[in-house]
């Protein structure tokens, strides 16, 4: 496997890039429908109990990030950072004017009154600051990708492990209800013995595609731009690379920083899976000419290995930044008795074909190979098949019954996210996504883009969590 060309390699897999296409939910006439119950969370938290925190990065995500921290009762903002003078503004506007507000990022980790901190920075600030925040003693949900580049991961591994705070990364699908029940099938056996994944996250608007708006006004007055740039590549002010940084390789990670990581988080929290062993990346710039360095088109092909969790499969990831079909994100998880479809946040279903076998009617029609026996011998083989048949329509017909598992009106991924966060850090609740974690997600989703830039099939070691030559 460790020589297999890239060419070979895309051979592989049964459906290819082609088998991307999945039916929408409800296609199946004959299923069963079961609503899931919301989890009852706020009776574990009480009002009393504070856990002050500072928002690290107050651009587009952390707009979803701290309301959703402040719905947990108990929890308290009071410090944000940010390079841009408005958003520190802003803030104040939002949260009050008693809010501390500072460009500097380590004068947040310096306070002693802040317990917590929220990293929503871009990705090339992600594993300096996440190292800083646990040096200094304050717990960390840090957003995907956990880092930007593969040499930084297990340093920051290293630097929770040392430390006794709490480290989660910011990757919903973990804590999404709907992950967790197609978990619990596929740990039944629902689906036999799964051979291939296939996800996708696709979008088609021109904010979906990081094209987000540039004030005139932003200027290196209002913007500190050094503080922006960090340890990435020294160049004039530029506030088109500030405010759209995720085009550019010098700040963020891409289509599979940005997307993949999150498909990878759903996979290994359904399988338990510690990732794959072989990597190859596809795409370009097709739809979005605004000077940007990183593809909107990406496909990814991965080999998984044979683990305790799982048999070795073949997974497929595709992201479109201009899908006019609006087809948005799902995954299929294909066994050889059944198949598991996601809608996050939405809904699981489960669908259960059985494998067609030899029959009469086949037989008949000239459909089976039996034709070609003497008459004597077809004749057996009829009678045989008489006498199994029945039995495979009654296997049939209890196979062909789907489930669909449905999230209750209103329900939130994200608000599971936190709650499980503040869990950990208030009643020492399991981890839904450690270091470890956050890095083996983030890990296939980097090496997609060397694959990709390099025109090369990559191996990796994903227990140890290291490139292997």
């Amino acid at each position: 496997m460790s020589k297999l060309s890239r060419k070979n390699f895309l051979r592989n897999s049964a459906l290819g890039f082609a088998g991307l296409t999945m039916a929408p939910f409800g296609s199946k006439a004959n299923s069963s429908f079961t609503q899931l119950e919301q989890k009852k969370w706020k009776e574990r938290f009480s009002a009393n109990d504070h856990i002050r925190i500072g928002a690290i990065g107050m651009g587009i995500i952390a707009h979803y990030n701290v309301p959703t921290a402040l719905m947990v009762p108990g929890v308290e903002l009071v410090a944000v950072a940010d390079a841009f003078d408005s958003r520190l503004t802003h803030a104040k506007e939002v949260y009050g004017d008693h809010l501390f507000t500072t460009r500097d990022y380590r004068e947040i980790l310096s306070r002693d009154d802040i317990d917590a901190v929220i990293i929503s920075t871009p990705d090339h600030w992600h594993a300096t600051m996440a190292i800083d925040a646990l040096a200094a003693g304050k717990h960390v949900i840090c957003e995907k990708p956990m880092v930007q580049k593969i040499e930084e991961g297990l340093a920051v591994v290293e630097a929770h492990r040392q430390s006794d705070r709490v480290f989660q990364v910011g990757s919903q699908f973990g804590s999404d209800i709907i992950f967790h029940k197609a978990a619990e099938l596929y740990q039944s056996g629902a689906i036999g013995k799964l051979n291939q994944i296939v996800a996708q996250y696709n979008r088609n608007s021109s904010l979906g595609a990081w094209q987000y708006t540039i004030p005139d006004f932003a200027n290196p007055n209002n913007l500190d731009w050094d503080a922006f740039l960090g340890n990435a590549p020294q160049r004039p002010f530029d506030p088109t690379r500030f405010f759209r940084w995720r085009n550019y390789d010098d700040y963020g990670t891409g289509v599979p920083g940005d997307l993949f990581v999150h498909l990878f988080t759903g996979i290994h929290t359904v399988i338990n899976s510690m990732g794959p062993k072989m990597v190859s990346g596809f795409g370009g710039i097709n739809s979005w000419y605004d000077g940007r360095d990183a593809e909107d088109l990406v496909c990814g092909q991965y080999q998984y290995p044979e683990t305790d969790a799982h048999p070795e499969f073949t997974c497929v990831l595709q992201s479109n930044l201009a899908d006019g079909g609006g087809s948005g994100t799902r995954f299929l998880f294909i066994g050889d008795e059944g198949s598991l479809e996601i809608e996050p946040g939405s809904a699981v279903r489960l669908n259960r074909v059985p494998r067609s076998e030899p029959s009469i009617d086949q037989l008949v029609n000239g459909y089976n190979s039996v034709f070609t026996f003497a008459e004597a011998d077809q004749k057996r083989v009829e009678e045989q098949l008489k006498s199994e048949e029945q039995n495979n329509v009654n296997i049939q017909k209890d196979m062909e019954q789907s489930q669909e598992f449905r999230a209750p009106n209103g329900y939130d991924m994200r608000v599971d996210h936190y709650v499980h966060f503040f869990d950990s850090i208030r009643n020492g609740a399991p981890l839904v996504q450690d270091p470890s974690f956050g890095f083996r997600a983030a890990a296939p989703s980097l090496l997609t883009n060397i694959s990709l830039n390099e025109n090369r099939v990559l191996n990796w070691d994903p227990e140890n969590m290291r490139m292997v030559s």
